[in-house]
């Protein structure tokens, strides 16, 4: 399916989404994208719906080829302390502060934003799979964090984040139980399972 490539024609507007929430480990990355008009659609979609393959394969497309991009990402002792859902926003924004051009409009991946900078915004539920610049955003977002929870992984093997990049996966817990949680840990989680 075709994605929009525009929210509303009347706006300049930037494309938001975040990755990791549901971890048990690692960073929440976001990133905003403001697309360039002459942007194609390529393979971009939502990046759960690519291989990791043709996600990494987009990943200079995409930054190459839109007007301008963003990452942000918020550590776990942040997320402990401001809990998941307002951190995930927070890095949204973070991300939007790094953008040399101001967006008239921001979409939103999701059903909660907070206001930002007296911008209007959009939330879209399921926007990764609908809007292209959200689409783009998850993509690059995505590919920063899987690539540092692969190097924290170096560090920390017993874990399996080159794998699992921090998900709950059966491993992870196994791991969790055995040598307990790193620095690296989201302390507000439900680490141990007993």
């Amino acid at each position: 399916m075709e994605l929009l490539k525009k929210w509303s024609n009347l706006y300049l507007e930037a494309g938001c989404d975040e990755v990791g929430r549901g971890c048990l480990s690692g960073p929440v990355v976001a990133a905003a994208v403001i697309l360039d008009d002459n942007f194609k659609q390529n393979l971009v979609n939502d990046s759960k719906k690519l291989t990791i393959k043709t996600r990494f394969e987009l990943d200079s497309y995409i930054k190459d080829n839109v007007k301008e991009y963003a990452i942000a990402e918020l550590p776990p002792a942040f997320i402990d302390e401001h809990n998941i859902l307002n951190s995930s926003i927070h890095a949204m924004h973070l991300a939007l502060d790094q953008l040399k051009i101001r967006p008239e409009l921001i979409l939103v991946d999701g059903n909660k934003f907070h206001p930002y900078n007296f911008t209007p915004h959009q939330c879209i539920i399921k926007g990764d799979s609908k809007i292209l610049s959200i689409a783009a955003a998850s993509i690059i977002a995505k590919n920063y964090r899987d690539k540092l929870m692969i190097n924290l992984h170096d560090e920390f093997p017993h874990y399996g984040w080159n794998k699992n990049m921090g998900y709950a996966t059966k491993q992870h817990r196994e791991a969790l139980n055995k040598f307990g949680p790193t620095i690296h840990h989201r302390k507000s989680f439900k680490l141990i399972y007993d």
